[in-house]
C-alpha cells in the first residue's frame, strides 16, 4: 500500500472518529427548563446566556450555533426540562420553537386588545380584527380574559385562530360540567352576564353578589341601570356622563334598554364566568361604591338612597 493510500485512509478514520464523536456530543442530554427566555445577541451571547441559566455548554456548541444558523432572542419552548444538545441548538435558531407572552385583562374590550396585540407582536389591527370576526362567535368575549403563550412563526390568521380555539374549547368544557350541554345561545347568556360582572365588580369576591344583582333585576324585569354596560368596543375606557347615558341608542345603554345588552360588553376571565354560573343567593337590588372601593349593596331602593345620602356626606368630609 502506497504512502498515499495509507493517508488518505487515516485521514477518512480520522473524520469518521471526529463526526462518531461530534453526533455522540450532540446526543447528550442537557437539563434545564422548560421554558427559556433570552435576550437577542450573537451565537456566542446566548450560549453565555446559557450558561449563566446553568446549562452544560461551551465554545464547542457556540460554534455549531453558528453553522445553524442566526439564534432569535424571546421565549423559547423546549417542552421538557431534560433535552438533547442539538434539539436545544436548533430550537435556539427555529422561529417555530419561540413565543410570545400576551395577557388579555379581564374587562377589557376585544377592539382595544387588538390594538395592543398589533403593537406587541408588530402585525396588523385590522387583520387581526377581520379574522377575530370570522373565527369568534361573539363580537366580545371570543377571547378568555388569560396569559397566551402565541407562536411566533404565527400570523395574524394563525394567531386568532389559536386563541379562539382555546378559549371555545375551555367554554365548551364549562358549558358540559355546569350546564350539561353545550348550547351557544344559552351560553352567550352567560357571557353577557359575566361580561356585566366584570365591568362593575371591584374584585372577584365580590362577582357573584353583583351577578346575583343582576339575575335579581331581570327577574322584576327592572332595567339594570349600569355604567360598565356603555364602556363597551372603543368606549372602554370612556367615562360615563348624563350626556352618553341620554345619547347612547344601543342596546348596552342599560339606563334605556330592557333586559340585557344584544352580545357581551368585554372579555372576560374565568372568575366572572363562575359567578354569573352560580350567583349569591341575595335579595340586593341595588349596589354603590364606597369610600373602599368596593360596593355597598341594599335591597330596597330607601336603603340605597340613603346610603347614597352617606356616601355623598362622606365625599363632602374628605374635600
Amino acid at each position: 500500500m502506497s504512502k498515499a493510500l495509507r493517508i488518505s485512509g487515516w485521514a477518512e478514520s480520522m473524520v469518521l472518529f471526529i463526526l462518531i464523536g461530534l453526533l455522540f456530543y450532540l446526543s447528550i442530554p442537557l437539563e434545564g427548563q422548560k421554558n427559556i427566555h433570552l435576550k437577542p445577541a450573537s451565537a456566542g451571547g446566548i450560549i453565555a446566556q446559557l450558561m449563566q441559566k446553568g446549562y452544560d455548554v461551551g465554545p464547542l456548541d457556540r460554534e455549531i450555533l453558528s453553522l445553524l444558523g442566526k439564534p432569535l432572542g424571546g421565549w423559547i419552548y423546549i417542552g421538557r426540562t431534560r433535552a438533547h444538545r442539538l434539539d436545544l441548538l436548533m430550537r435556539l435558531v427555529s422561529r417555530r420553537s419561540h413565543f410570545w407572552i400576551t395577557t388579555l385583562i379581564p374587562g377589557e374590550t376585544t377592539p382595544i386588545f387588538l390594538d395592543q396585540l398589533a403593537k406587541q407582536l408588530e402585525m396588523n389591527a385590522t387583520r387581526l380584527a377581520r379574522y377575530y370576526h370570522r373565527f369568534s362567535p361573539f363580537p366580545e368575549a371570543g377571547i378568555l380574559a388569560d396569559t397566551y403563550h402565541v407562536p411566533m412563526h404565527l400570523h395574524e390568521k394563525g394567531i386568532i385562530r389559536l386563541l379562539t380555539h382555546l378559549t371555545e374549547k375551555r367554554y365548551r368544557h364549562l358549558a358540559e360540567t355546569t350546564l350539561g350541554t353545550w348550547d351557544p345561545k344559552a351560553w352567550k347568556r352567560i357571557l353577557v352576564i359575566a361580561s356585566i360582572v366584570e365591568k362593575e365588580a371591584a374584585n372577584t369576591r365580590e362577582m357573584p353578589i353583583i351577578a346575583s344583582v343582576i339575575y335579581n333585576r331581570l327577574k322584576r324585569n327592572m332595567r339594570l341601570q349600569m355604567d360598565g354596560t356603555l364602556n363597551y368596543g372603543r368606549y372602554s375606557h370612556i367615562k360615563i356622563t348624563p350626556e352618553r347615558i341620554r345619547t347612547d341608542r344601543t342596546t348596552f345603554n342599560t339606563y334605556k334598554h330592557r333586559g340585557l345588552p344584544e352580545s357581551p360588553v368585554c372579555n372576560v376571565s374565568i372568575a366572572a364566568i363562575n359567578a354569573a354560573l352560580h350567583p349569591a343567593h341575595t335579595k340586593y337590588l341595588y349596589f354603590i361604591k364606597n369610600d373602599r372601593g368596593t360596593h355597598d349593596f341594599s335591597r330596597t331602593y330607601k336603603g340605597h338612597l340613603r346610603r347614597v345620602k352617606e356616601r355623598r356626606e362622606e365625599a363632602k368630609g374628605e374635600e
